[in-house]
């Protein structure tokens, strides 16, 4: 019995791994900061980062399988930023308002703390929207998911989808002050 690789499934395994290793390259940034609005700060969601990509690398075979590697990455980054607040939680840690990022020096000192409470409230706001909501929210503005493409990765009703999407904007507006 021959137990060597195949030519063709090393390949395959390569391939799987650089689509793999390309999608966080390119979508780091929207990645963690998907995880910064769910966990409430940049420590934990760093480590959430580390987390769904690992979680992520145990089943790199399944890649080929995926139509929506995408989808499927923010639903797994999504999960582990759940998890990671639930322990986060659980140990008391800081609030989101402490990992608030510096302000720019170009701006005058009031626009700038204007803009941080903005951010502030946002960001709390985001944090206030059931899970279903804020899953929504998050993988349409910070994953650039479409509508049909979240509905795949999250198994709903297109219309499900709509919904809570149009939810999560009318609270976030409300808490914000803006038109609902």
């Amino acid at each position: 019995m021959d137990i060597t690789p195949q030519s063709s499934d090393v390949q395959e395994a390569a391939d799987c791994s650089h689509r793999l290793e390309t999608l966080f390259h390119d979508a780091h940034g929207e990645i963690l900061g998907t995880l910064f609005y769910v966990v409430g700060n940049m420590e934990d969601a760093r480590d959430a980062l580390q987390e769904t990509f690992l979680k992520c690398w145990r089943h790199r075979q399944q890649v080929e399988q995926i139509t929506n590697l995408r989808a499927w990455v923010f639903r797994i980054a999504l999960n582990t930023g759940r998890d990671c607040r639930k322990a986060a939680w659980n140990r008391r840690r800081q609030s989101i308002v402490e990992d608030t990022p510096m302000v720019s020096t170009s701006d005058s000192p009031d626009a700038g703390l204007l803009r941080d409470e903005e951010l502030r409230t946002l960001q709390q706001a985001v944090l206030m929207l059931r899970d279903e909501e804020q899953e929504v929210f998050l993988l349409r503005q910070n994953g650039s998911m479409t509508y049909e493409q979240i509905a795949e990765a999250t198994s709903l009703p297109l219309g499900t989808v709509k919904t809570r999407m149009r939810a999560a904007i009318g609270k976030l507006r409300e808490a914000v002050g803006g038109p609902s």
